[in-house]
């Protein structure tokens, strides 16, 4: 039997992890198809997550910056997948999304995530003692210039699968 990796509910084979690496695999998410956007990093596995946004005729507002939907389109899956690649045996989704758009998204974007050890540690904590968690996830989107232009906020249900709301401790 071959070793298989599963990501977002795809098997892929071994042999073929070079054509359909996540990195390209995500690229080629439906919903982030027509963004064109490009995953530079996805390291220490989902850890720390680069991915450019590119400012294109498509993604342009009547502003010349980027469209709010691109942003927020790109921002919501994030932290859930890296919590469902860091908590393989929960249920993970998008309770809560807030998107603050403090300057204009003017060139191409970064969108910048970081998980950290003490967050991940906490996280472990609280699902041994309460069976589930609801963290909060500050990350952002950066000009190419280096300045924060929008800044997300994300909080993850984590829970045991087969949870049930009212039925879980």
């Amino acid at each position: 039997m071959s070793e298989k990796k599963k990501f977002s509910g795809i098997s892929l084979s071994k042999k073929f992890k070079w054509l359909l690496s996540e990195e390209r695999l995500l690229g080629w998410w439906p919903a982030w198809w027509m963004m064109r956007l490009k995953v530079t990093s996805l390291d220490n596995d989902w850890r720390e997550v680069r991915i450019t946004l590119p400012l294109t005729w498509i993604s342009r507002n009547m502003g010349g910056s980027m469209f709010g939907g691109f942003q927020a389109s790109l921002a919501d899956p994030i932290a859930p997948l890296a919590c469902a690649r860091v908590f393989p045996d929960y249920h993970v989704w998008t309770r809560r999304l807030t998107v603050d758009f403090q300057k204009p998204g003017n060139s191409n974007l970064e969108l910048r995530f970081d998980f950290p050890l003490e967050m991940e540690e906490a996280i472990f904590k609280e699902l041994a003692e309460r069976g589930r968690s609801t963290p909060t996830f500050e990350y952002g989107l950066f000009r190419e210039d280096g300045v924060m232009c929008t800044k997300v906020e994300c909080v993850v249900a984590i829970r045991p699968k087969g949870y049930a709301k009212g039925f879980a401790s």
